[in-house]
């Protein structure tokens, strides 16, 4: 919204108002006034929530200071979304197609969020909302998102084409000068990382059925979106255990998005690193200034000793946010080492079910190949304090995130 005020005060030249153009400086401002929301609404959310004695409930797994963080406050996702939403709203061009996807994806995933823990907290189901209510949930969200990049005109690639012009010189022999054009075009291209000619067309997969690319590639992309959306969400939400641990991790991954957005959405940039350039996904620069400043402020509040829990309503959003981000600057390939813990998270807890059952089948005792599941629960049970856990993990987060941004060049 003051995007277009501070453009109608730069036509009338006021003073300073040009700065307001540019993407790095209202990403700055998102950044700082989603961190002041977190300041300043934390600790009011955190009295509201326990006047309400919207408290955790702990079952005893056994874990060290597990039971001492029974009926500390939940729901604290409500104040991530509020320092996420707000300075986007303020800062953002609201007509760009991927804001406007963020912004729905972020309402979207909240709300099944916020449904599953008012389930738990109000209506005393610890089971919360049903995992076929989560999964359709997902599911439709991935619709929209896939949807949306797949038939809006706005979602375009530039690419650089050679062409050949014929010119005249003195001798009158003509001679080819090759030129070379930039177009926009519809593409479900994506990047491959580590390939020189790391580009990934998903029209593609469909041409053996002798189908036209462009207009039945949908049939591919959308459910890859929907299955990305519905991992990292889910991976957010299980990392979500130990007080920091989603939080820290979060805003690493977030660092990494903003900055490979940047590039992808700068033609300088792009043109440079021989990369894809995007034309208007540099906008989402401000949203994710205002996403890695809500978890920065969250943090505040979230590390150890946690005075609040994020809950459904900030994990299961944090996740669809990232995932929903990288697809749409076609990064999404990257996601198994940029959202590598995540990945461990899920993948312990598919492993430890997997392996219980398949034991339990065939030796009629079910075995475990880690102490407990997710993976941070299984340190903590060996005896690492979550701390050390956290610290350790976002350590391991920053380590993935620069590797990431390294593959713009390891090719």
């Amino acid at each position: 919204m003051l995007y277009y005020v501070f453009e109608y005060l730069n036509d009338l030249n006021f003073p300073g108002a040009g700065a307001f153009q540019y993407i790095t400086t209202r990403a700055a401002f998102a950044i700082i006034l989603s961190l002041i929301i977190s300041m300043i609404l934390g600790k009011r959310i955190i009295k509201m929530l326990h006047r309400l004695q919207v408290g955790e409930t702990v079952r005893d797994l056994g874990l060290e200071g597990q039971i001492e963080k029974a009926g500390t406050p939940t729901m604290g996702g409500l104040l991530i979304l509020a320092a996420i939403l707000i300075p986007t709203v303020l800062f953002a061009k609201l007509d760009n197609i991927y804001i406007i996807m963020l912004l729905v994806s972020t309402v979207w995933l909240g709300l099944i969020g916020f449904l599953d823990d008012y389930i738990k907290v109000f209506k005393k189901n610890k089971e919360g909302l049903k995992g076929k209510a989560k999964i359709i949930g997902q599911v439709g969200i991935g619709i929209i998102v896939g949807t949306m990049l797949f038939f809006s005109d706005d979602v375009v690639i530039e690419k650089s084409i050679d062409s050949q012009k014929s010119s005249s010189i003195v001798s009158n022999v003509s001679m080819n000068n090759t030129v070379s054009e930039k177009i926009k075009e519809k593409s479900l291209t994506t990047t491959i990382p580590f390939f020189k000619n790391n580009e990934l067309d998903y029209g593609d997969v469909v041409e053996w059925l002798g189908l036209d690319a462009k207009k039945w590639g949908w049939i591919v992309f959308i459910p890859v979106v929907i299955i990305i959306i519905t991992a990292v969400s889910n991976g957010a939400n299980l990392t979500d255990g130990i007080d920091g641990l989603a939080t820290g991790t979060s805003a690493i991954i977030g660092v990494a998005l903003g900055i490979l957005a940047y590039v992808s959405g700068n033609v300088f940039f792009a043109e440079y690193l021989n990369i894809m350039y995007i034309p208007d996904t540099g906008e989402l620069v401000i949203f994710m200034g205002s996403f890695v400043g809500a978890c920065v402020g969250f943090l505040w509040y979230n590390s150890y000793p946690a005075q609040v829990f994020m809950g459904d309503t900030g994990s299961l959003a944090l996740g669809g946010i990232i995932a929903t981000f990288a697809i749409a600057i076609r990064k999404e390939l990257l996601i198994p080492i940029l959202c590598g813990i995540f990945l461990v998270e899920n993948v312990s807890v598919i492993v430890q079910v997997a392996y219980f059952k398949y034991t339990k089948k065939k030796y009629g005792v079910g075995k475990r190949v880690f102490k407990m599941a997710p993976l941070h629960h299984h340190y903590q049970k060996s005896g690492y304090h979550e701390a050390k856990i956290v610290g350790r993990f976002w350590i391991v987060g920053i380590l993935l995130a620069i590797f990431a941004i390294a593959t713009l060049k390891l090719r």
